[in-house]
Order: C-alpha cells, then sequence, then structure tokens
C-alpha cells in the first residue's frame, strides 16, 4: 500500500521541497520514516505497544507547514472513500451527559464520558481502510498541547482520547442521499481533555489516499466529571444543574434573600463563557479546575483585564444600570459578549451572581456564599480597628478598617492535586475586585484549610474588632476588645432545597474556643503590629442593644441595656450616635447624638435606655443597599471599665407578590401579577420592573410611574416559557427612595405541540428526555 503522505491531491496547498519530478521523494519527516522503515524489516514484539500503536498513530498525525481548518478543499478523485455526513452527539447523550437544557446546536458533553458521532458512508470500510477522527480547538490546534486530537476507529490518541465502534446505537443516522452505510462511533475525551469549543472531522483511507470531511457547524466538547466530580447526585443536582437561586443579603440579625436567575443553560451564556475564556487567555493545555475558576474569577471583574462587569459603589448609576436592579446572570452575559465592552455596573452579589452561571455552565460546581460582617482591613493589623475620642465619639475619619454588612462570594467544589493532602473540596473564589492591605487591587481563589487555619483571607471571617480612645497626650490606648463580631452567620442555599444553611462552621472554628483563638493568634502574629491584648467584654458592667422594629417609612426605636452584675451600685455614662452605612461598611455623619446618665443599683440591676428616630429625619441619610448604625460607648465612672458596642439596622421593605394568572405552555404567553405596597408615607416615584428566568421570555424593564403613599400596586406583564418544566421567575422592582424590592414565583410549564421538554430548537426530541426535578413546591411566592 503506497504511502498516504505521497498524494498530492491531499495536501494541494502545501509545496513539497525537493527534486522536480522525483516519484520517490521520500515523505515529509524522513528520519520518523526511516524508524517505520526499520520497525517493518524487523518486525514488531506487540508487548507494549510502542511500537505498533506509535506508527498508527504517527500515520495520521498532520505533517510539518499544515494549519488544520486552512486547508483548501480537496478534489474527490475515483478510489477515495468521502463520508456523505457527519453527525456529532446521539439524541441520548445529551440526557447521559446533563445537557439537555442547552440548545439542540451545538453538542455539548462532559470529560471523562462517552458521547457517539455518526458516520455515514457511501459504502462499508474494507479490509486495510481506515477512519479517523480529527478534533481541533482554537485558532492555532497543537498536538503538543492537546488541542490537535487524532483518534483512529479502535484505537487511542497519545492524549487519552479514546475511538471505537458502537453497534448498541440503535437509533438511525438520517435520511442522506447517497448513503448506504452508517457506522457509530463511541468517543471518550479525557478528564484532562483542554475544555472549550472543538471542531469535529473525519478522515478516511483508502489505497487511493485520504480524505477528509468537515461537520457542519462547531461543535461544543467541554466539562468536566473528574477532579470537579461529586458523588452526591442531589449536590451535583443543585450545584452544577440548578438555573436558579437565593442569594442572602441584609444583615446579621436581619437577613433577606432574593432570587436570582443564574440560567447557566439559556440560549448566547455558553458562547459568553467560552468567550470570556478567550479574552482572559484561552484554556489551551488543559488547565485543572483551579486555574479555570482564577482566569474567571478575573475576567468578571473589569479591572485590569476589561472583564465582565464594572463594579459601582458611588451610588450614582446615572451611566448604566443600578446594581440592586439586576435579577439574574443572563442579560449580563449576553451584553458583555455582544459588545465586549464592561457591563455597568455590579456589586458583590451581582459579580457572585455571574460567577456561579459560568462556573456551572462549564461544569464546575459552584455556590453562592454570603458571610455577614465581612472586615477588610487597611493596614495590615488583621484586626479591625474603631477609634474613638475622648467623650466616646466614633473617628470615622480614622476608621478606614470597613466591616461590611455582607459580602457575597463563591465556593467552588474541586480536587487539588497540586496541593498538600487535604485540601481536596470546597475553595473560595472572590470575583469581587478590592484593594488589599498594600493597595493593590485582588481577586483570587482561597483554600478552606488556610482560611479556617488563620492564613489567606482571614481578616474576612475571623478577627477581633478592637476599640481605641484617643488619651489627653494625643496617642489611642485600646480600651476594648469584641471578639467574635467578624463572620457571622455565612450562609448558603442547601442543597436540594429552597432553605438558607450556615455554613459557619465550615470556614472556623467555634467562637471563643481555644483553635479559634489559637488561629486568631496565628493570623495576628503576621500583622503590621503585635497582637493588642486589651480587656475584653467581661466586667461587673454589661451592655447589649438591639431595636424595634424597623419597617421603612415608619418610625424607629433604638435601645441599649445596661446590666449591673456587680455587689456595689456603679453610675455610667453613655453616647449614642446614628449614622447611615453603606453595605461596605463606609459610614456618613453622624446625624444623631445623645448622652445619657445612669445609676445602676448592684446584684443584676439593669436600664435601657431608648433613643426614638422619625422616618423624616434618617430618610435624608439612608439610600439603597444603606443600613443604619448605631454605636454606643459607654464608661463606668468607679472602675473605668469601658464598654462599646455597634448595632446595624436593615429597614424592611415589603416582598413583591408575583401570581400567575394562567397555565404556562411552551411557546404560550402568559399573564403575571406583580403586586406591591408603598411603604412610604410620601409617592414613590422613578421606580422600575425587571423580570428574569431561566427558560422564560420576559419583557424589556418597565417604568412604574409614581405610586401613591401607602398605595398598593398591581401590575400585570406577560412572559413566554420556551422550556418545559419547573420555572422560577425572579423580579426585581428599582427606586430611589427604597431599597430594592425582590419576588419570585415557580410554576411547571407543560409541552407545547411539539412536546418540548428542553431547550429552544429541541422539537420533536421532548418524548425521549426527562428531567431530575428538585423537590420544591410550585406556585410559591417571595423573593
Amino acid at each position: 500500500m503506497p504511502d498516504p503522505r505521497l498524494d498530492p491531491g491531499r495536501f494541494a496547498s502545501v509545496r513539497h521541497q525537493g527534486a522536480p519530478g522525483s516519484a520517490q521523494a521520500p515523505p515529509p519527516g524522513g528520519r520518523r520514516g526511516l524508524w517505520r522503515r526499520l520497525a517493518a524489516k524487523s518486525g514488531c514484539c506487540g508487548c507494549c505497544g510502542c511500537c505498533g500503536t506509535r506508527e498508527r498513530e504517527r500515520d495520521w498525525e498532520p505533517i510539518p507547514g499544515e494549519v488544520p481548518g486552512r486547508r483548501a478543499a480537496q478534489p474527490i478523485r475515483p478510489g477515495l472513500l468521502a463520508p456523505v455526513w457527519l453527525r456529532p452527539g446521539s439524541s441520548a447523550n445529551r440526557v447521559a451527559h446533563h445537557t439537555q437544557e442547552f440548545a439542540w446546536r451545538p453538542l455539548v458533553v462532559r470529560r471523562g464520558q462517552r458521547f457517539h458521532v455518526g458516520v455515514a458512508l457511501p459504502r462499508p470500510l474494507r479490509e486495510g481502510e481506515g477512519l479517523c477522527l480529527e478534533l481541533t480547538l482554537g485558532p492555532n490546534p497543537q498536538v503538543s498541547k492537546g488541542t490537535h486530537v487524532l483518534v483512529p476507529l479502535g484505537d487511542s490518541s497519545p492524549t487519552g482520547w479514546r475511538a471505537e465502534p458502537d453497534e448498541g446505537v440503535a437509533e438511525p443516522l438520517g435520511g442522506v442521499a447517497g448513503c448506504d452505510h452508517a457506522l457509530w462511533v463511541g468517543l471518550t475525551a479525557p478528564p484532562t481533555a483542554p475544555i472549550g469549543r472543538y471542531r469535529l472531522s473525519v478522515r478516511t483511507r483508502t489505497e487511493a489516499g485520504e480524505l477528509r470531511r468537515r461537520s457542519r457547524g462547531k461543535k461544543g466538547i467541554f466539562g468536566a466529571e473528574d477532579s470537579v466530580y461529586m458523588e452526591k447526585t442531589s449536590d451535583l443536582s443543585e450545584y452544577v444543574l440548578n438555573e436558579s437561586g437565593r442569594i442572602f443579603y441584609g444583615t446579621e440579625e436581619q437577613i433577606a434573600e432574593r432570587a436570582w436567575n443564574y440560567g447557566q443553560f439559556e440560549p448566547g451564556v455558553l458562547e459568553a463563557c467560552l468567550y470570556i475564556l478567550d479574552r482572559g487567555g484561552g484554556c489551551p493545555t488543559a488547565p485543572p479546575p483551579a486555574m479555570v475558576a482564577r482566569v474567571v474569577s478575573a475576567m468578571v471583574n473589569s479591572l485590569d483585564d476589561s472583564g465582565v462587569l464594572v463594579g459601582n459603589w458611588t451610588g450614582d448609576y446615572s451611566q448604566g444600570t443600578n446594581p440592586s436592579a439586576w435579577a439574574g446572570s443572563v442579560g449580563i452575559l449576553r451584553s458583555f459578549h455582544g459588545s465586549g465592552a464592561p457591563v455597568r455596573y455590579g456589586q458583590c452579589w451581582v459579580f457572585a451572581g455571574v460567577v456561579t452561571t459560568v462556573l456551572r455552565c462549564l461544569g464546575l460546581p459552584t455556590r453562592t456564599v454570603t458571610n455577614y460582617n465581612s472586615a477588610h482591613d487597611t493596614d495590615t493589623s488583621l484586626t479591625t480597628d474603631i477609634y474613638l475620642d475622648e467623650a466616646m465619639r466614633p473617628l470615622e475619619r480614622l476608621n478606614t478598617d470597613s466591616v461590611w454588612n455582607f459580602h457575597v462570594w463563591n465556593d467552588c467544589w474541586m480536587k487539588r492535586p497540586d496541593l498538600p493532602q487535604g485540601y481536596d473540596g470546597w475553595q473560595v473564589v472572590d470575583a469581587t475586585p478590592q484593594e488589599t492591605s498594600s493597595g493593590t487591587g485582588y481577586t483570587g481563589l482561597y483554600w478552606f484549610i488556610l482560611v479556617y487555619t488563620g492564613y489567606t483571607g482571614f481578616i474576612l471571617v475571623n478577627s477581633d474588632k478592637v476599640y481605641w480612645q484617643r488619651q489627653a497626650h494625643g496617642g489611642f490606648a485600646v480600651v476594648h476588645v469584641e471578639q467574635g463580631a467578624i463572620g457571622r452567620r455565612i450562609s448558603t442555599l442547601g442543597a436540594g432545597s429552597a432553605a438558607r444553611v450556615d455554613i459557619t462552621d465550615q470556614y472556623k472554628h467555634p467562637e471563643g474556643s481555644e483553635e479559634e483563638r489559637r488561629a486568631v493568634n496565628a493570623a495576628t502574629s503576621h500583622g503590621s503590629r503585635p497582637r493588642q491584648r486589651g480587656p475584653t467584654s467581661a466586667g461587673e458592667v454589661t451592655l447589649t442593644v438591639g431595636s424595634g422594629p424597623a419597617v421603612a417609612g415608619a418610625e424607629l426605636e433604638l435601645r441599649a441595656v445596661v446590666k449591673n452584675q456587680g455587689a456595689e451600685p456603679r453610675t455610667l455614662r453613655l453616647r449614642f450616635s446614628l449614622c447611615a452605612v453603606r453595605y461596605t461598611g463606609v459610614a456618613g455623619a453622624a446625624f444623631r447624638q445623645e448622652q445619657h446618665r445612669r445609676t445602676l443599683p448592684p446584684e443584676q440591676a439593669e436600664d435601657t435606655v431608648t433613643m426614638t428616630v422619625s422616618y423624616a429625619e434618617y430618610q435624608p441619610h439612608v439610600g439603597d443597599q444603606d443600613a443604619l448604625k448605631l454605636t454606643v460607648a459607654a464608661a463606668v465612672q468607679e472602675t473605668g471599665q469601658v464598654l462599646a458596642k455597634e448595632l446595624l439596622v436593615r429597614l424592611h421593605t415589603p416582598e413583591l407578590t408575583l401570581t400567575l394568572l394562567g397555565p404556562a405552555v411552551v411557546g404560550q404567553e402568559v399573564p403575571v401579577q406583580v403586586v406591591f405596597q408603598n411603604p412610604l408615607p410620601e409617592p414613590l416615584t422613578g421606580a422600575s420592573l425587571r423580570m428574569e428566568g431561566a427558560g422564560i421570555s420576559c419583557p424589556k424593564p418597565v417604568s412604574l410611574g409614581s405610586v401613591g403613599a401607602g398605595q398598593t400596586l398591581r401590575l400585570s406583564q406577560s412572559v413566554t416559557p420556551l422550556r418545559a418544566g419547573q420555572r422560577r421567575l425572579a423580579a426585581t422592582l428599582e427606586s430611589a427612595a427604597l431599597p430594592p424590592l425582590t419576588g419570585s414565583v415557580q410554576f411547571n410549564v407543560a409541552g407545547g405541540d411539539a412536546g418540548d421538554t428542553g431547550s429552544t430548537g429541541n422539537a420533536g426530541n421532548g418524548g425521549r428526555r426527562r428531567r431530575r426535578r428538585r423537590g420544591r413546591p410550585g406556585g410559591s411566592t417571595g423573593g
């Protein structure tokens, strides 16, 4: 059989250098040909496959100078076997790979799991003839980097791809003219294959030479069932397949939640995710999941990389969208992919929601996590420092260490073979652009064990709050240390339920335990100054702070309770200071201050000091995502004991109530009623409503005009379900006078006339597809 590399028709665009008219010119790569001829003369032992397998693989390798995907069209000469049709994927592949919710094209599969490729030939393969599947990834595919793969039928590639005939597929390949023989090939990608969008083609070889036929369109082959595989089905269903979720916000004592549409299977989202990887430098050499997570966390924000979202905490969103107005990730990703320009604007929960969408789309299990009282250290002390003057008033110009009311990041589950044993599991991914203690921007990935034991990212979840008071000589002294105030009620959505799960114990030891104090000491030992060991809250007199019902538009009552546990009476001097604070911990000027003096009898005597604030007094200072911060400082006259406490008060707002007004059927409009009541004693103007849901076509944002004081608004909007099954519709109402109002409704969608139970474009395939549904009640409302 002549060497097919000598066929000039196969490489019409490549010039061979050699003697003109030399019919016996050696093939390119003569040295390798010599080794083949020597092996042919001496024979092959076949003991390990190092001769035969390598030679068969080498026969299919591209020649030097060949650029895959840029060859000129080959003429079909007599004797060549021209494939008539190439079909990536059988109907069962999408269900087996849990990718049935993606659009019908391109095919989406996961690594380490077999899928099928159908090849239609004009006749069966004869003895001595061969067939090879060729896959290329990226603009410059290379065999050495695993981005140009040649997989002979019945054999495997050096990188671990394997192709075998599969006679168990009963599905017809399709009515293609000139097709007398259909061959189904089972193709398996190794767990280490690069993720991305591949081009698939088939080569055939006969005595007359080789012929290559490319598939119609690009077929995506990505995902991961290897180092990110979770054994529990409920975990995979939640952290990879669930398209909707809830993100928690508010304060430690007033936890709120909002529905978020991740929409990782929505049309256009997959393309946007691959575009993000390309913009971030691509993943051409099979990087581990940790590297993918790092690239995504860097590219989701626009800091240094012109990534997906521009962060904005100024309160001025006139040049873009208020972060509170977003109801999901889909619109953000589509906009970024369509324009290539960063989307304006985002804050921590928006960054985290987009990261969850991208990583779930790429097959990495991901959850959205909220940390309450999240510290941000600015002087590398690894403590949160609060400065007071001689009269116990906060010195806001010195209080640069901020404590965010809440901060949202992500956990991504993966194995870490690059780290010592014990580091597998959830990894912390934070895409919110921030400033580090040394002044440089950071986002990134932390390891749970390092956070747990007091190193990377420790300040966020476990540091002491240290109070400093200015002394007569002008210096500062530690007067109070509050332990356990940072990193509270760390929350995420539980797998297979709609309930909040507290995962604080996964981040740190129990507060006050020996292990927790050891972790704090280990962290602060690396700080910019020695650990401060001032007085803690222990003493004869105790102080607690609280509030009555906090409702937007209503009067607010704040209170401090002091208790004397000693045997002698005690006289206290208390100072109340009230200001507005953004959720990032940036406080405004105090707009209300009071001083009180109390004498407490001995033996468990207590007294309550109250401060009442009217709506007219706090309204000018409270904006979107703002809370009220009460600082209470007290000094005991007889003993010099100093006490201090801070209280964050979030003003409650009503939820949006969403109700479906008809049956939900794929492809048919159904009205949805949105109801909310204006809680303010004044008209609400400039409000707008935004809706989003996976598998649901929603209207554009709508302006609501003016809503009178105390008025209840009922608004009807039509949506169109695009996919059958259980769906969740989320809505957000944005206004300048109120924090964001959110709500959602969950309902079941029946298939249309075509029996569609999957993505748009899957008509006719729904009868063979079933999706595991999570056990959530239909028709529920709330945000």
